[in-house]
């Protein structure tokens, strides 16, 4: 697309906005800037930002970005609350590939092969392990079937075959295993990567990046970026960091949301500190109380028979 995005430029000369956009039928048919009507050799494309107006040429739109700015800006930051405020349909962790229920949100509660980097619940895990055990067999991947490697040094050589592959699992595992070495810039590049093709935890990770200065400088404004991505996409440690830093900076109302979502997703501590805000007299009875029968709903979809033997087995 050969408009430009963004809203630099002047604000000198700036109108009201609804002196800029008109009315949504002149807006549709002229050009914001130069007032041409859309004909067949005269095509009007929107501003990408924001979506508000639409323009003739890329000069129009450099010609009119002064007057726009302010309400493309505003625009771009509802569209922006709109997406950050949005019940996910599932946590970032999903649902494992065998029995299709819902992941836990605590890691601790799945496994993941490095072999094809798939998050297994622990009652899968369990089942074949059973299996294996009262047939006696190979231990093998529950999913992909491939055996399962004895060392550490199998284990990273299976990780790197899938991070040539660009498996954003894999590029997340590595990054941990760089940072728990001390090497953060290395982490930096493989959470950098896994963001690239859809890893939702590197974000998070990303973010305490910023917020420690580990391998980069501390930047507040780039760890709220990326605990906001995170927590677009569903995750719910990242969601409560950002209540936290939300509350930290006074802006209370969008903490208090960021705890009911996460609250709703099965996140332990969110639903604490939403109860916590009840009983001081912050949050209505109602409030909590969604909160609370959203946290319950999503707590018993992660739960079945076989991960309750599970987790008495493993533990």
């Amino acid at each position: 697309m050969w408009l430009i995005t963004g809203v630099g430029g002047s604000l000198q000369g700036e109108r009201d906005a609804t002196t800029i956009i008109m009315s949504s039928t002149e807006q549709d048919e002229a050009c914001a800037s130069c007032g041409r009507v859309e004909v067949d050799n005269i095509k009007l494309r929107k501003c990408t930002a924001c979506n508000l107006v639409k323009y003739c040429s890329v000069d129009c739109q450099k010609n009119h970005r002064p007057q726009h700015k302010r309400a493309c800006k505003k625009r771009m930051a509802e569209i922006r609350d709109d997406r950050l405020f949005r019940h996910p349909e599932e946590s970032d962790r999903g649902e494992c590939p065998i029995c299709c229920l819902p992941l836990p949100i605590d890691e601790r509660k799945s496994r993941l092969s490095s072999c094809c980097c798939k998050w297994i619940c622990i009652g899968c895990s369990y089942a074949n392990k059973k299996r294996e055990m009262e047939q006696g067999l190979e231990h093998k991947c529950p999913y992909c079937r491939e055996p399962v490697p004895t060392t550490d040094e199998e284990v990273e050589k299976n990780y790197m075959k899938r991070v040539k592959a660009d498996d954003p699992a894999a590029l997340n595992q590595l990054g941990r295993k760089c940072y728990n070495e001390g090497d953060y810039e290395g982490a930096n590049k493989y959470f950098t990567k896994a963001t690239k093709f859809g890893d939702v935890d590197a974000h998070h990770q990303i973010s305490c990046l910023y917020d420690r200065g580990h391998g980069v400088e501390k930047d507040p404004k780039k760890e709220l970026y990326h605990l906001e991505e995170a927590a677009i996409g569903g995750h719910p440690s990242a969601r409560f960091n950002l209540a936290n830093l939300e509350g930290r900076n006074g802006r209370h109302d969008r903490g208090f949301k960021h705890l009911f979502i996460a609250a709703k997703q099965g996140h332990d501590k969110a639903l604490e500190a939403v109860k916590k805000g009840f009983t001081e007299g912050l949050l209505s009875k109602e409030y909590f109380e969604s909160a609370l029968r959203g946290h319950q709903a999503a707590v018993e979809a992660t739960k079945s028979t076989q991960r309750d033997t599970a987790e008495e087995f493993f533990t």
